[in-house]
């Protein structure tokens, strides 16, 4: 099992959201420096622009801002274009690295004055450091502890004054105090698109590859909506022009190129196609349970529902309801698969057992 799940999570590489060491390498070529530059999120950009500029002119630290949304949309880019755009220094951390208050000490106590501290994944950090960060983030002080036990006494520490940037993928997780005190609070959603062919023009540039317009659409179209793979999508289709064609990315390399990596168009990889085909052909498209679909596909019930199931979900192609997870007509389409009667009146069934769903008639597709 530990060398299948290994080849999966190869596999699934080209399109997670993911950051690995390649991507951080590249990502960091291909960032926009400022605001003007940053493709996508438009009212986010908006609302930030007029944060930060009512902040210079009233020569004050901006409001801390907490960026949520899932990986791969730009909330690190962003977090570097606050900094440049305030001219001031960027500190990184992230919430894994913040183990013990202590921790969360040393950062603040050496930042300077309107420096913009950069913290990731920050709802994973621990609970004590989180009760320190209330204090330094509204009154710019931390309380040391000093000694122990009953004898313990707190010295309080005066901080510069600073801007937080938090950056979660799971704003449910952060403890409602925490999310009050940022003044700003920005989603991140899926591109579009038109958004992200700019984006892979724009990286193309920078790379120094051909493009061919078609080709950028293509790439765009399989990105999931989440700018960094279709940067890394991109980059294969780069390296394969490079290695089997002429060097220019044109429409047919980059079709060919993907089909390579298992990535069809509408962005699916091999195990989302395994989840679907399973459903589908095994299940008679369900309902069924996350760990029976796992086990069908020779995976983890944890990786089918944090890795595949999210963008099955999304587009359409699944369904979550009380008595499992069903296939949706668009599933059946997508994989050219001609559905059962009765798989399609017991996806129906399962659906209508969801809150507020209107029982199945002959309106809406019942018997």
């Amino acid at each position: 099992m530990a060398d299948h799940t290994e080849h999966a999570e190869q596999d699934r590489d080209i399109v997670s959201p993911q950051a690995d060491p390649d991507d951080r390498a590249a990502e960091g070529a291909l960032r926009p420096r400022w605001l003007a530059d940053f493709v996508g999120q438009e009212r986010v950009r908006e609302q930030l622009s007029l944060v930060l500029h009512s902040a210079q002119r009233r020569g004050r630290a901006p409001d801390h801002v907490l960026m949520s949304g899932p990986p791969g949309l730009g909330k690190t880019t962003l977090a570097m274009i606050i900094a440049a755009e305030l001219g001031a220094p960027l500190r990184i951390t992230s919430g894994p690295a913040i183990e013990r208050s202590g921790d969360l000490a040393a950062v603040l106590s050496t930042l300077h004055e309107g420096e913009v501290l950069f913290l990731d994944e920050i709802h994973r950090m621990a609970r004590p450091a989180e009760e320190m960060l209330y204090v330094a983030m509204e009154d710019y002080r931390v309380d040391v502890v000093v000694g122990k036990g009953p004898g313990a006494t707190a010295i309080p520490l005066e901080i510069a004054p600073f801007t937080l940037v938090g950056a979660t993928t799971r704003a449910g997780l952060l403890p409602a105090p925490l999310r009050d005190r940022f003044g700003f609070v920005a989603h991140m959603d899926f591109y579009r698109a038109d958004e992200l062919e700019r984006i892979v023009r724009r990286s193309a540039e920078l790379l120094g590859a051909k493009l061919d317009d078609d080709a950028a659409a293509e790439i765009a179209g399989r990105s999931r909506g989440t700018p960094r793979i279709a940067n890394r999508l991109l980059r294969r289709v780069r390296d394969y022009a490079e290695v089997r064609a002429d060097g220019r990315l044109t429409l047919a390399t980059a079709r060919a190129a993907l089909e390579l990596y298992e990535v069809d168009e509408q962005g699916l990889d091999r195990l989302d196609r395994a989840v679907l085909h399973a459903l589908l052909r095994r299940f008679r498209g369900g309902p069924v349970g996350l760990s029976t679909l796992a086990v069908s596909v020779g995976e983890e019930p944890e990786t089918v529902e944090v890795v595949a199931e999210p963008f099955l979900v999304r587009s359409g192609f699944v369904a979550r309801t009380p008595r499992g997870r069903v296939a949706t007509p668009e599933a059946w389409r997508h994989m050219g698969i001609e559905p059962p009667l009765d798989a399609a009146f017991g996806a129906a069934a399962a659906l209508a057992e969801q809150p507020g769903a209107t029982p199945p008639g002959p309106e809406n597709g019942g018997p």
